[in-house]
């Protein structure tokens, strides 16, 4: 008999919760397929549907992320960011002037900072770009003479840079922490924060279809309630609370931290709404069926990262 450690058992009954989850999410998309919708289309059945089997895949990759370690989750977040960052500048407003500035967020950048990540250099990842991409960016794009809407066009791309590469790469960060008593199981905090999140987003949805009636900002985000706000946040902070064993936290501090985060991510989706909507547009893509593009997917999860990575770092490491 294989003898797993502690922390691989801790993986499995993680990722085992979260597949029962989604085989009942099938069989409930399966039964109102059958029952309701009588096999034929509908839109509302088959979005849901999709947006199952989309998690199917997500969650898919995540675990072969983990199978890896360390290096896997930084490629495959590497990729998300590349990604993210692709729908965002494709949305924004530049010119042939920009094309330089562009090339380095790409091309520098983004490999840049996980590349710092990878060999744990914190005093350096953690200003590489708000303060020495923010400060380069602008002056590539004054070089080229191009003025105009250069204020707007250059803030542009050091937003996409700042939230789909410097928020995002903080996940992966997590794993460059030094908690004391939990050495080894860093992963464990990125499937905290992304179940919390993730779980989050799905409750308030829930919530919202069930007793919404009140908007919280109808011109942002009008499927956005009150309802759905308060009975998520609730239920997702009431989740992480019981999630305390998968974490260096005790059940009150699993809570707290699960409240934060849900917060931060509401808040984070209410910006990225409000940048769609300044746009035009209803979604970043189309890249995950269901779910639009990869920042309709990742935006609660921008604000939430690196405010839970700091909390992590300065209240758990020494």
């Amino acid at each position: 008999m294989i003898e797993l450690s502690p922390f691989a058992w801790t993986t499995l009954k993680l990722f085992g919760g979260v597949a029962g989850v989604l085989v009942l999410a099938s069989a409930i998309g399966a039964l109102l397929k059958w029952r309701v919708a009588h096999g034929q289309p509908h839109s509302v059945i088959d979005n849901l549907n999709s947006r199952v089997n989309a998690w199917w895949v997500m969650v898919a990759v995540i675990g072969i992320a983990f199978a890896f370690g360390k290096g896997g989750v930084i490629v495959l977040f590497y990729l998300i960011s590349f990604y993210a960052l692709r729908e965002f500048i494709s949305l924004a407003y530049t010119r042939r002037g920009d094309h330089a500035p562009i090339a380095l967020a790409f091309y520098l950048a983004l490999p840049g900072q996980y590349f710092l990540i990878w060999i744990d250099w914190y005093g350096l990842y953690a200003i590489y770009i708000p303060v020495y991409a923010f400060l380069l960016l602008p002056i590539l794009a004054a070089v080229s003479g191009d003025t105009r809407r250069f204020l707007e066009r250059t803030s542009k791309i050091q937003w996409g840079l700042m939230v789909c590469v410097f928020c995002i790469s903080h996940v992966p960060a997590l794993l460059t922490l030094q908690i004391p008593g939990f050495e080894g199981r860093n992963l464990l905090l990125i499937a905290f924060l992304v179940i919390v999140v993730q779980g989050s987003d799905v409750l308030q949805y829930v919530w919202g279809k069930l007793f919404g009636k009140r908007k919280v900002a109808p011109e942002l985000s009008p499927s956005k309630t009150w309802e759905g706000l308060i009975g998520g946040v609730a239920s997702a902070t009431a989740l992480g609370a019981a999630l305390y064993w998968a974490t260096p936290f005790n059940p009150w501090q699993a809570a707290l931290m699960a409240l934060t985060i849900c917060l931060m991510g509401f808040f984070g989706g209410l910006v990225m709404s409000a940048i769609k909507r300044d746009r035009g547009v209803k979604d970043w893509g189309s890249m995950i069926e269901g779910h639009g593009g990869m920042l309709d997917r990742l935006d609660s999860v921008i604000f939430a990262a690196p405010i839970y990575f700091h909390a992590l770092r300065y209240w758990w490491v020494p």
